[in-house]
């Protein structure tokens, strides 16, 4: 139960902080407190997310989450883990491609080595939050894959709507500061999410 705990105070830390860095910087709109909110809201998620999310897999295991909270799990059938491996391999190359295109172009990282140019190629002329997205079919895929109703609900009531209201209250205004009119425009032209597989790059659009 211990894990548990720990996992939701961590989704409810990186909430409030959200919530109370993005309305200071509302208050306080500059490109450096944007670099410097937007560190301490990736310093909250690496402290308290990561290693509670991880602590799941050994304590008390993926698959013992479920009698903690007298819940039944989700059906062992073959479509169910070959739905969750599908969905679990997708958001592992959408990690894996949005990761290498922003530290080749970008000029940073996803984390604490932010991005110093706007990225508005490969897969981020699809969608613009392809890490995101990553995240968030890791999360179901490895519910589905483990049979896991605790994992697969805590990732839809949870992890991606804490995650969007994240994306969307704090660091659309952050990118909107530190990059200027070129993330407004950018922002405009691509989808937030949901990929488009067939938009056309225009030829005078940056990497």
């Amino acid at each position: 139960m211990l894990t548990i705990v720990l996992q939701m105070l961590g989704w409810l830390a990186f909430l409030t902080g959200t919530i109370v860095l993005g309305a200071w910087l509302r208050r306080h709109p500059s490109k450096s407190h944007a670099e410097s909110t937007s560190r301490i809201l990736h310093f909250l998620f690496w402290l308290y997310i990561v290693p509670a999310a991880g602590l799941g897999f050994v304590y008390p295991g993926l698959t013992h989450l479920d009698s903690l909270l007298r819940l039944s799990p989700l059906p062992r059938h073959w479509a169910v883990i070959t739905v969750g491996a599908l969905v679990l391999l997708a958001g592992m190359w959408l990690s894996l491609v949005s990761n290498v295109a922003l530290r080749l172009w970008g000029q940073g990282a996803n984390a604490f080595w932010l991005t110093q140019r706007l990225v508005v190629g490969n897969i981020y002329q699809r969608m613009r939050n392809p890490m995101s997205l990553g995240l968030y079919l890791w999360s179901v895929g490895i519910g589905l894959l483990v049979g896991s109703t605790y994992l697969t609900l805590g990732a839809l009531l949870v992890v991606i709507p804490v995650h969007v209201f994240y994306l969307k209250y704090f660091e659309e205004h952050e990118l909107a500061l530190r990059m200027g009119p070129s993330y407004l425009e950018y922002k405009q032209r691509v989808p937030f999410l949901l990929p488009r597989w067939f938009s056309r790059q225009r030829p005078d659009s940056p990497p």
